[in-house]
């Protein structure tokens, strides 16, 4: 089977974890039992050995394809429509189950036919621990065991089985009204039919997990201009939530590349806390306050895990644990021939001075929209804040967390202000005992050091690093953390110098930004990337923001937005970068895109509508 374009899948999920399901009805990606276990289904990262579970029209019937959800729900239905009838396959994980009841982390598949009649065929071929552990596969009675030695897995149906390689495989028919279940989920008994799903049990899960989902969204406060892409970022975002510790996972996948053939490939299965401020606005500016709120804890625990010199780690696992070692797995292909296939994600001991002011802006956010903060969590900021006043003056890897060696990137610089400033607000607020005198001292020297060498005077914008000529689309943030006003003429010219075309030395090309030049070689990797999708939307939040008094430059935001809308996939999902044809490049979903997606709709939905 070739290779599925990015763009060409949906997910589903149970806050535990997610699977990939491509138009074409093949689950290619899917570990279990978390974000961050093995693989099972891996096949988008190698088509031979990484496994898979398809339901698709047996043999060469000629079928038209469509994928889209339950209205407001993250229940997935792909549908084949062929001259003799039109049949289904209903994908979701059961959510909002008590813990004793039937169908908790378990994937189920109903096959349905709504017209007419159609023949069906199944694989289920599982390759675990990324395709590097043997199984061996029991034949039951109503369905097939898959052994591996840490892991065992049983597809219950009532379907029968065959034998196919290491998996097994099934040919029915379905005529109208017929339907057929398949139920994947961790073998905890002897084999037998208790875990089979009559067809009003199937029924019934399904109603309960549609409902929990439309109870979830019935939270949202979004009434603006683009309320079902809204819609749909944040059901994403609470897909890619684990829900024993509230950590929001950037992407679902690994290594899927930042451009095909090339070496860009990362896992991204873990949290970072460069996403914190940015998850914490977009969930409370929409409603979800809980969601926000469990995150918080999340975040506050780390805070109380500080190194001995009061530094943060860039990431954490969702589980909150420290080390995430990185290897490649030489024996997967890749998406497409694109390797390394990586697993863990070596930055994770960069050294990264923006994660303090991240961490502070999403601190104050909650301490402003959400529930007053502890004294004992300002202890442990103070820490932060002190350290971020005795390291802002180092060279760093940056927030994008290169690897072509350390230098005085501006937007680190930035955050490092972002850090003295909100704890002086925060300090101020609550009246928490403070370091003022050299916080604000400091917050001061900061300011003027980047007006000073992080401004080009012959570019007319701020750089990405002190010395250079680059930009850096993350200097879009500066009207956005309140470090320089909107109306700004410094602040003006940057987003014009951004958005002249790459050939220019701009960041824009036709309604998208890179989030800098790769051809400069700053992050030490070979090849290209594609337009980041993030970026794109900073500048639609930076331009909006400008727009309350260069009114053109709001006409502006509108149509970036409107236009990088029509980069979504046929679901509302988008990866983490766009190529040159407009496919999807890079991990998916991409949570860091959806964050700013929501927080882009709200301002700019809020400035078109005349309110402050």
């Amino acid at each position: 089977m070739a290779y599925l374009p990015i763009e060409n899948y949906g997910v589903i999920g149970d806050m535990h974890t997610v699977a990939l399901v491509g138009v074409n009805g093949s689950i290619d990606w899917f570990c279990f039992p978390h974000f961050d276990s093995p693989s099972v289904f891996g096949r988008i990262l190698d088509e031979r050995k990484g496994g898979h579970f398809r339901i698709a029209p047996a043999g060469e019937q000629e079928t038209n394809r469509k994928q889209m959800y339950w209205p407001d729900t993250n229940v997935l239905i792909t549908r084949f429509l062929s001259p003799d009838g039109v049949g289904e396959v209903i994908d979701f994980m059961p959510v909002g189950q008590r813990p004793d009841v039937q169908g908790r982390h378990q994937l189920i598949r109903r096959v349905q036919v709504v017209r007419g009649s159609m023949s069906f065929r199944m694989e289920c071929v599982p390759a675990f621990d990324y395709a590097r552990a043997e199984h061996h596969t029991e034949m039951w009675r109503c369905g097939a065991g898959f052994h591996a030695p840490t892991l065992s897995l049983g597809l219950r149906t009532r379907i029968p089985l065959e034998p196919h390689g290491t998996g097994v495989a099934a040919e029915f028919t379905l005529h109208e009204g017929e339907s057929a279940a398949f139920v994947i989920g961790r073998v905890e008994s002897q084999p037998d039919c208790a875990g089979l799903l009559s067809e009003a049990e199937a029924d019934e899960l399904v109603a309960q997990t549609v409902d929990y989902w439309h109870r979830w969204l019935g939270r949202c406060t979004y009434q603006g201009r683009w309320r079902e892409m809204v819609y749909r970022s944040a059901l994403v975002l609470k897909l890619l939530t684990f829900q024993p510790t509230g950590a929001i996972v950037a992407a679902p996948t690994t290594s899927l590349p930042e451009w095909l053939g090339g070496g860009r490939n990362w896992d991204y299965r873990y949290t970072w806390i460069r996403d914190a401020a940015f998850t914490l606005y977009a969930l409370m500016r929409i409603g979800f306050t809980d969601e926000a709120e469990h995150f918080m804890h999340w975040l506050e625990a780390r805070a109380h895990e500080l190194g001995p010199d009061g530094s943060l780690q860039i990431m954490y696992g969702i589980d909150g644990r420290h080390t995430l070692t990185e290897e490649t797995l030489d024996h997967l292909s890749g998406y497409r021939d694109s390797k390394p296939v990586r697993i863990g994600n070596g930055a994770y001991d960069q050294l990264q001075l923006d994660i303090a002011g991240e961490l502070l802006d999403s601190v104050y956010l909650y301490n402003k929209y959400g529930a007053p903060i502890s004294y004992d969590l300002w202890r442990h900021l103070r820490r932060i804040i002190d350290w971020a006043a005795d390291n802002w003056q180092k060279k760093d890897e940056g927030m994008w967390e290169v690897r072509g060696g350390r230098q005085h990137f501006v937007p680190s610089k930035l955050m490092c202000w972002v850090a003295l400033d909100r704890g002086l607000r925060l300090a101020d607020k609550r009246s928490f005992p403070a370091d003022r005198p050299r916080w604000l001292t400091t917050r001061d020297a900061i300011y003027e050091q980047i007006m000073d060498r992080g401004w080009n005077h012959n570019r007319r914008a701020f750089t990405q690093y002190y010395g250079s000529d680059a930009l850096d689309a993350a200097n879009l943030l500066m009207p956005l953390v309140f470090f320089l006003s909107p109306a700004d003429p410094r602040n003006l010219e940057n987003l014009r110098a951004t958005m002249k075309p790459p050939n220019q030395g701009g960041l824009l090309s036709h309604s998208m930004v890179y989030r800098y030049n790769a051809a400069h070689g700053v992050d030490g990797l070979s090849g290209e990337e594609g337009s980041f999708n993030i970026c794109t939307f900073w500048l639609v939040e930076a331009l909006t923001r400008a727009g309350r008094t260069e009114h053109d430059l709001l006409a502006k935001a509108r149509l970036i937005f409107e236009e990088m809308l029509g980069y979504s996939n046929h679901l509302g999902l988008y990866a983490e970068e766009i190529g040159p044809s407009g496919e999807a490049l890079g991990n998916f979903p991409q949570a860091f895109t959806h964050l700013a997606l929501i927080s882009a709709a709200f301002n700019l939905d809020r400035a078109l509508s005349g309110r402050r």
